[in-house]
């Protein structure tokens, strides 16, 4: 069976314009994906795939904390917890524009990507470091008053602070691209390292405000400056390491067109985790706890004050009847010392048994079990022998 050349050519062409297609199609990638997302699915470059990964894991962390504070917003009561609600759902909202703004760093730039990248870098750390710097003046309240300042004072301080790096990024933008007609993406990487100094002042203060959270009488809220103070040392690493990397690192190592927008993509998910790990998840934690219960006194607890021991009849007023027939058993006891009855050496006299014996002497709870009233002696009454 002979076979037509026209089939043959037809078989060479398909051959050969499918290795033509896997040539140009990234290996991991389908064919019709637009080449700007290439680095969401490259596995040759792995860098886009891992960051992307643990960004989107941080979004699922966030959202859900962000569920579980509004679940359980109804069942907090302590004023303390309640007032940094505010502050803390404006710090998982940062947190998690954080991780939503990697994305904008796997994907290819363009014009609108570039804004977005200039724009929302600053104001999203701008954001969280605000509601950090509350939380430090919320914290060192606590630590020295036991109060907490009002919840709406703590938004307004963060939004006021957020709104400063808002209009700096702005103007950024507009003397750059609208005034001197230049392209978003074409800016030195230190014109983008100065636009954030404010940020950067941010992250000092909070720094050293955190300090002074460890400095006061009421000890349990020392542990939340702790972690505060852990939080802010983790992102001054952070962001040290990530500027020494995009203005040195990358030049020296000739890869500056390569591993920018990689760098920038860890320096966000790395500080969001750090957010999360350190700060969010430890906060939302304390939030939701019950409140302890009061007014119950620990028995077994040896630092507490012992109760102070008083006579019965302090407690519980005792029937006129009672206490004049107490007396009358005084007068008889004493009655019968003097009397005299058999003598010991060593103990001395004692009072006369067969004397006391007759006299029916109800005790105190058998007063109360009996209604406040005098009960009277059982029939099978003989007498209390002491000896």
């Amino acid at each position: 069976m002979k076979t037509h050349p026209a089939v043959i050519l037809l078989l060479f062409f398909v051959i050969g314009y499918g290795s033509s297609e896997n040539s140009t199609t990234s290996r991991g990638c389908g064919l019709d994906i637009f080449p700007r997302y290439v680095y969401l699915c490259d596995l040759d470059a792995i860098w886009g795939i891992v960051v992307e990964a643990v960004a989107g894991a941080g979004v699922l962390t966030t959202l859900l904390l962000m569920l579980i504070l509004l679940v359980r917003l109804p069942f907090i009561t302590e004023k303390e917890k309640k007032s940094p609600l505010g502050i803390h759902f404006l710090f998982l909202l940062g947190t998690l524009g954080l991780f939503g703004l990697a994305f904008a760093f796997i994907i290819q730039e363009d014009e609108a990507i570039c804004c977005t990248r200039r724009f929302l870098w600053g104001v999203l750390f701008a954001l969280c470091f605000s509601c950090l710097l509350a939380q430090g003046w919320r914290i060192r309240r606590l630590v020295r008053h036991g109060k907490s300042p009002s919840g709406w004072h703590m938004v307004g301080m963060v939004i006021c602070l957020m709104l400063v790096q808002v209009i700096i990024a702005v103007e950024w933008i507009i003397l750059t691209v609208v005034r001197d007609r230049k392209l978003a993406c074409s800016y030195e990487p230190m014109d983008f390292v100065m636009v954030l100094i404010y940020v950067m002042v941010l992250m000092v203060a909070t720094l050293g405000l955190s300090f002074f959270t460890l400095c006061g009488k009421f000890q349990k809220w020392k542990k939340n400056g702790i972690c505060l103070i852990i939080t802010t040392l983790f992102s001054v690493l952070i962001w040290v390491a990530w500027m020494t990397m995009y203005l040195y690192g990358n030049n020296e190592l000739k890869r500056s067109d390569k591993w920018n927008d990689p760098t920038l993509a860890i320096a966000l998910i790395s500080s969001g985790w750090v957010f999360l790990i350190f700060h969010a998840i430890i906060e939302v934690h304390c939030t939701i706890l019950p409140a302890p219960q009061e007014n119950t006194t620990n028995y077994f607890d040896t630092s507490q004050p012992r109760m102070r021991e008083t006579p019965f009849e302090e407690d519980i007023q005792l029937p006129r009847s009672y206490m004049e027939n107490k007396a009358f058993s005084m007068d008889e006891h004493n009655a019968a010392m003097r009397a005299g009855g058999f003598r010991n050496g060593s103990l001395g006299s004692r009072p006369s048994a067969p004397f006391r014996s007759n006299v029916y002497q109800p005790t105190e709870m058998a007063v109360v079990l009996n209604g406040g009233t005098i009960p009277t002696a059982p029939p099978s009454y003989t007498g209390r022998h002491l000896w």
